[in-house]
């Protein structure tokens, strides 16, 4: 299925376009910039709008950068034009007369966020705050990240050009002219699989390209007709579009039935582990350190997970990275169907010298309110990540955890890489949630209004559509606070009135930013860095300087689909040689 996925980064507004005989004249040796060839990062990067995902860059090109060597690329020239290959329609304009229009990004009015500096703990020092939110650069797609591509783009347009005049041939045509084009498509096709960046194209290849532009000129002085050319030209286009837009919906769906499918060998472990329990003698089952599961001085975790693996890397690297993993207790809560594998997990794998308490989703039920598995599932929705009660237990912290004052939570899809016991030792200032930002400055993305129904006289009454959202994955939270302010029953009365009609979109996001409006403050950046589970850009720098990462989107780093160059974070809290692991072929 990766294959099959297509980058979308490069992003440009298509013009159908009128050619004139100079531009099908192909480059001499050497080359020229052609009128086919692509306009330069800087000025395509400029003229990408967002809402044109998928489009087609240039006259012809594709933009499937970084995956040259994909078997949809250039397919569609192999159709014929006649009958089979429909031509687009639209107004058709000279290169020099389009135009494509800038989006203004929404005035930024801020939050209605407290925001408050506190530091990170390192194992041996405090990092410097930061004055200013870390910014990453779009350049204009896959520049930055890849080197130049001027060469290989140009190497595409000459593809494309060579397999349009092989169309132009009488069929079975055994020509010089059809034998050196058929030669040259595929010197190119070799070429083009084998790189991704100009940096990567060897002499040879170089000198592959310019007999290509030879034998283009040979072709266009063999087949002059330039309106043919012209029209040709657009049906490839218009035919690879198809192709593409009918790819990303295949991709998009394979990607979610495999982000809600637990694998097989994770399948295979919870069974191993539950097998294992029951052969345990009661005595076996018991925790050591049980006493201090209540001491409310210690730092206490929350963890909410029915995924054992992704468990066991949020613990083992919550104790790495702690600097006092003595006073480290973990509250682990999960469904009875998966209660004897976590715990006999962490009977087998014990995160010594912290404390861990395993608990079970049943065991709450005395006071959760009897509908409490099915309160919060909406029509239509059938995805157990937003429908599974564990998510939304969260807002029960204060009932679950009676003894307790202070209490972070963490996401199963998360790794601590910091020490974070300064997150106790803040001063919350009446606030009842420690949160990061998910807004930027300046920009109209991730507020509140994307999330809540602001057409419902309810919620334009009671938030600002405005309001910068924050996320879940890594929070402290006063308890003390919450029960002082009753925000359990808060969250009790947006629940019953969502169910009268659509006040927000699913899951538990929302619900937390109308329960918790106005009551977080906003922590650095560096606490949590998230994205790693959908974001291909993010800077090696902020990942590794980071108290917390999140692997938040349908890439997680269990799944194969998972993006390969941040699995290494994960992985290294996997021990692959356990023999339960090894059992069920979970691998790296």
């Amino acid at each position: 299925m990766a294959s099959s996925t297509v980058e979308t980064s490069d992003r440009v507004k298509l013009h159908a376009r009128v050619f004139k005989p100079a531009d099908l004249v192909p480059p001499a040796s050497p080359p020229r910039a052609s009128a086919l060839a692509p306009p330069s990062p800087r000025s395509a990067a400029a003229a990408r709008p967002p809402a044109l995902a998928g489009r087609v860059d240039g006259v012809g090109r594709v933009p499937l950068r970084g995956h040259s060597a994909d078997s949809m690329r250039l397919n569609a020239i192999n159709m014929d034009i006649d009958g089979r290959l429909k031509e687009p329609t639209g107004t058709v304009y000279e290169d020099d007369k389009s135009h494509i229009e800038a989006v203004p990004s929404s005035e930024n009015e801020g939050g209605e966020l407290n925001k408050s500096n506190v530091p990170i703990s390192t194992k041996g020092e405090k990092l410097e705050q930061s004055d200013k939110a870390t910014v990453r650069e779009d350049n204009g797609g896959s520049r930055s990240q890849n080197g130049p591509k001027e060469k290989i783009w140009e190497m595409e347009d000459q593809l494309i050009m060579a397999k349009a005049y092989l169309r132009f041939a009488p069929p079975g045509s055994n020509s010089h002219l059809v034998r050196e084009l058929k030669l040259r498509i595929k010197e190119s096709e070799r070429v083009l699989g084998q790189a991704s960046k100009d940096s990567d194209l060897s002499r040879s290849a170089l000198q592959k390209m310019r007999a290509m532009g030879s034998t283009l000129s040979k072709a266009h002085r063999a087949y002059p007709d330039c309106p043919s050319m012209a029209s040709k030209l657009r049906a490839m286009t218009y035919s690879t579009e198809e192709q593409l837009r009918a790819q990303q919906s295949e991709a998009s769906y394979l990607m979610q039935v495999n982000a809600r499918t637990l694998p097989k060998g994770l399948h295979c472990l919870s069974m191993q582990l539950t097998s294992e329990y029951f052969s345990l003698e009661s005595k076996e089952m018991e925790f050591p350190n049980r006493d201090r599961v209540r001491q409310p001085h210690l730092y206490h975790y929350a963890i909410f997970s029915d995924n054992v693996l992704a468990c066991a890397v949020v613990v083992s690297s919550t104790v790495s990275a702690s600097k006092e993993p003595d006073k480290v207790v973990f509250h682990v809560v999960t469904d009875s169907l998966n209660f004897p594998a976590m715990k006999m997990w962490f009977l087998l794998n014990s995160p010594h010298p912290a404390a861990i308490q395993i608990e079970s989703l049943e065991n709450f039920q005395q006071w959760l309110p009897s509908n409490f598995s099915s309160a919060f599932r909406q029509s239509g929705v059938k995805d157990p990540r937003f429908t599974s009660p564990l998510n939304h237990l969260r807002f029960y912290l204060p009932e679950i955890f009676p003894y307790l004052s202070k209490i972070l939570l963490l996401d199963h899809d998360v790794v601590v890489q910091r020490d974070l016991s300064e997150l106790w030792k803040m001063d919350m200032k009446g606030k009842v949630i420690g949160v990061v930002e998910t807004c930027r400055e300046g920009e109209s993305l991730n507020r509140l209004k994307s999330f809540l129904n602001f057409s419902d006289p309810t919620i334009q009454d009671s938030f600002n559509a405005k309001s910068c959202i924050w996320a879940f994955g890594m929070n402290i939270f006063d308890l003390n606070e919450w029960r002082r302010r009753g925000l359990t029953t808060s969250y009790h009365n947006w629940l019953q009135a969502g169910k009268r009609r659509q006040l927000w979109k699913v899951g538990s996001l929302p619900l937390g930013q109308m329960v918790f409006y106005n009551r977080t403050m906003a922590l650095d950046r560096r606490w949590h860095v998230l994205g790693l589970g959908h974001d291909t850009n993010l800077e090696r720098y902020e990942i590794e300087r980071a108290a917390v990462i999140h692997y938040d989107g349908n890439m997680k780093p269990w799944l194969e689909i998972s993006i390969p160059k941040y699995r290494g974070y994960w992985n290294k809290f996997v021990n692959y040689d356990n023999p339960f692991l090894q059992q069920c072929n979970i691998h790296k």
